[in-house]
């Protein structure tokens, strides 16, 4: 029975693999290093996709010199840059700029401010509730569209900075 014990507790010692040569801590080193950038990236797209933003009101924007689908393109993306802007929509045909925002983030003059720093005028039309938007006569305009003519994109028509 002595014997036994004896027996059972000598075990060889436990060698980590690789260790003797560096390169399981390279390998740690590596795996931390990518799942730390992919933790990164995520934060950063998590940022970028304006998630929670909603929009408790609509502001219906007069702007003018839009001649094309180039000047609707860079009034959104003057706009889509502002924190608490849900949505915009460009009736180009109307010279009309619907936004939806979030009341408690941005105010419905540096919307308009905007636009006109993305070298449109722009004069704040009115701001009504997303239902009350809805319920109006034309609530579904704003999608741009519509007959009439229009030039090749990117003339820079309407571009006061030009």
């Amino acid at each position: 029975m002595l014997l036994e014990k004896q027996q059972t507790s000598v075990r060889p010692p436990v060698k980590e693999p690789h260790t003797a040569d560096g390169v399981g801590m390279k390998n740690r080193i590596i795996n931390t290093t990518l799942i730390l950038t992919a933790i990164l990236f995520l934060a950063v797209l998590a940022v970028r996709v304006r998630a929670g933003v909603t929009a408790d009101s609509v502001a219906v924007l007069k702007a003018s010199g839009m001649t094309c689908g180039s000047c609707a393109d860079r009034i959104s993306r003057a706009l889509q840059g502002i924190k608490g802007v849900a949505s915009t929509r460009v009736d180009l045909d109307g010279g009309r700029v619907i936004v939806g925002y979030d009341t408690k983030t941005v105010k419905p003059e540096t919307l308009a401010e905007n636009i006109t720093k993305a070298g449109y005028d722009s004069t704040v039309q009115q701001v009504v509730t997303p239902e009350q938007y809805r319920r109006r006569p034309g609530g579904d305009a704003g999608t741009g569209g519509g007959g009439g003519p229009r030039c090749c994109g990117g003339c820079g028509a309407g571009d006061k900075s030009r």
